[in-house]
């Protein structure tokens, strides 16, 4: 046993990047927790029946690629609607049944790339707490999970942990149901129970949008269980997911 890895433990939790290659040892199952607002978006667009080809780099290869698949590519700017898509949650709502959506993000997108390499029999999911109940659900068949909240970004680059993304990795750990979770987990379980989900409209990342112009995404981010379907990464992109045989 490294001290990193967590493998005592069926349900783990780590931050961003690194838990992937650090605390993914022997998972079955990986959710990516990204609120603010990678997996938010994916949820909606799931719901709809669309798909989203998650992207980690916000340059000219995501057009590049959108183009080879087919898709059309979110734009890079939240602001810009020139493209019709963008981080934003509210852009995403006029998304189409059967439509691809290449989705560019440093934190959600980047670390379905990460996880969907660690191992092609490992489950992926993008969680979030519109679709908090689906995704637990969509959980509960596998017996070693490890969930990701991904945090944010510093101006410098680095790992800005989030307390919606913490917040609502509890909760579907919660949701789950199991004993055997690891002193990590347990915390954000702590924090979703504890916790004013109200008092996220005042968190960091929700400051942010209010001060970029974005309030009605972050009412959508924090809508609980308003999702009609778990979101899993099928190869290169997530829909609906798939029952476990």
């Amino acid at each position: 046993m490294q001290w990193c890895n967590q493998d005592r433990f069926d349900v783990r939790l780590e931050w961003g990047p690194a838990a992937v290659t650090y605390a993914a040892k022997d998972v079955e199952c990986i959710v990516i927790v990204d609120v603010m607002s990678f997996s938010t978006c994916v949820s909606l667009a799931v719901d709809k029946g669309a798909q989203v080809y998650p992207y980690p780099w916000k340059d000219a290869s995501a057009v590049g690629y959108a183009n080879t698949i087919g898709a059309q590519v979110a734009s890079f700017d939240r602001g810009s609607d020139a493209n019709g898509f963008s981080l934003s949650p509210v852009s995403i709502r006029k998304i189409e049944e059967g439509e691809k959506l290449v989705l560019p993000s440093p934190n959600g997108s980047a670390i379905s790339f990460l996880a969907r390499d660690v191992d092609a029999r490992v489950t992926v999911l993008s969680g979030c707490i519109r679709n908090l109940t689906q995704t637990a659900m969509a959980c509960r068949d596998f017996e070693r999970i490890l969930v990701i909240p991904c945090g944010e970004r510093w101006p410098d680059g680095t790992l800005r942990p989030a307390i919606e993304d913490y917040v609502a990795a509890g909760g579907i750990i919660a949701a789950i149901g199991r004993d055997r979770c690891s002193p990590e987990a347990e915390g954000a379980v702590a924090a979703w129970q504890q916790l004013n989900l109200s008092s996220l409209h005042e968190c960091a990342s929700a400051l942010e949008l209010k001060q970029r112009g974005f309030r009605e995404d972050i009412d959508l981010c924090l809508e609980v269980d308003s999702a009609k379907r778990a979101c899993q990464l099928q190869g290169d992109f997530y829909a609906q997911g798939l029952r476990r045989s």
